[in-house]
């Protein structure tokens, strides 16, 4: 009796089940020996990205234990006595720590309505454009900035705005207008940073959207034409619905990184003048950790700002996800 009890599958559960399951597994992995002898060179082409990510991005991140601890450079990362939350404690009781705050949101959230729109709207009308001499100038000229470095768009944009010899203040004197020290006055820094950014990235953003009009069916514009919708009405109605999911997963990666604004323009744009506004959490991580040589602040200041942005992602995702149905791992 006691023998037979023990051969007795579990209830709810009949003997062909773990049968089926172990077919099941030995078919996954017969399917993926099967595509590996088909495109083992395709394979072969992910060794190299996947190296590097697991290098460059995985295993740093190990390091991240130097926010608990205060870094001794005899003894190491790990090696190095343990404080806990104290880099934390000390950052968030830190006067400037609500201004850092406060100056990377606002920048990064400027930052993204504003070119987030004029990338939409950029790739639309020149979807409309029949003319294919004009198109692919206007594409051209818009694009070409995206290569231009960040150095180079910094130097530019000094210059433009220069009080004595810009070419902006040079207009506005003609006007009888008098100069105006544009990047020492705090109040135009964001807007400084923002459009130069839009005009540097507009056109390399706009290309995804065109990528993605142009895997909308003919067919649907056809049937708008024939039942009389105008061509705004036919952008309002195919093309905007068709470049939407495109448009959600590109959003919520923005949102997600809206407290990792990019370090160089910023610090390039830095001057004692407009600190009060230019001072984000990138350019002061890079002045305790680097200047002051602070490793153990830097890495909590960093972690807490990668842990704020991965909060948002998850967040905007979410919410993405409920309201149309789009999300990155739909």
């Amino acid at each position: 009796m006691a023998t037979l009890t023990s051969i007795r599958p579990p209830a709810g559960e009949t003997p062909s089940r773990p049968r089926k399951r172990r077919h099941r597994e030995r078919a996954g992995i017969q399917g993926l020996r099967r595509s590996f002898r088909r495109h083992w060179t395709l394979y072969l082409l992910m060794v190299v990205p996947l190296i590097w990510f697991a290098v460059f991005k995985y295993i740093p991140m190990s390091n991240a234990v130097l926010a608990f601890k205060s870094f001794n450079v005899v003894k190491g990362i790990w090696g190095s006595p343990w404080v806990g939350w104290q880099n934390f404690e000390l950052f968030f009781h830190n006067p400037v720590f609500w201004n850092l705050v406060k100056n990377t949101f606002l920048l990064s959230v400027y930052t993204v309505a504003a070119s987030f729109p004029i990338a939409i709207i950029l790739a639309l009308a020149l979807n409309e454009i029949r003319n294919g001499l004009f198109k692919r100038t206007v594409q051209l000229v818009t694009y070409a900035p995206y290569f231009i470095s960040t150095v180079v768009v910094v130097s530019m944009t000094i210059l433009v705005l220069s009080p004595r010899l810009g070419i902006v203040n040079e207009g506005l004197g003609f006007f009888g207008v008098p100069s105006v020290d544009f990047l020492g006055n705090p109040d135009y820094f964001r807007h400084i940073y923002v459009w130069s950014d839009v005009w540097q990235t507009t056109g390399y953003s706009a290309v995804i959207y065109l990528a993605a009009l142009a895997g909308i069916d003919p067919a649907l514009h056809e049937s708008a034409r024939i039942d009389g919708a105008s061509r705004l009405q036919r952008i309002r109605h195919v093309d905007l619905p068709g470049i939407m999911p495109t448009a959600v997963i590109i959003l919520v990666l923005a949102v997600g990184n809206i407290m990792a604004i990019g370090f160089e323009k910023a610090f390039l744009l830095q001057n004692p003048l407009n600190l009060s506004e230019s001072e984000i959490i990138a350019t002061y991580v890079y002045k305790t950790g680097l200047l002051n040589a602070d490793f153990s602040s830097a890495t909590a200041i960093g972690l807490f700002n990668s842990v704020i942005n991965l909060v948002l992602l998850l967040g905007v995702n979410a919410v993405a996800k409920r309201i149309t149905g789009n999300g990155l791992w739909s």
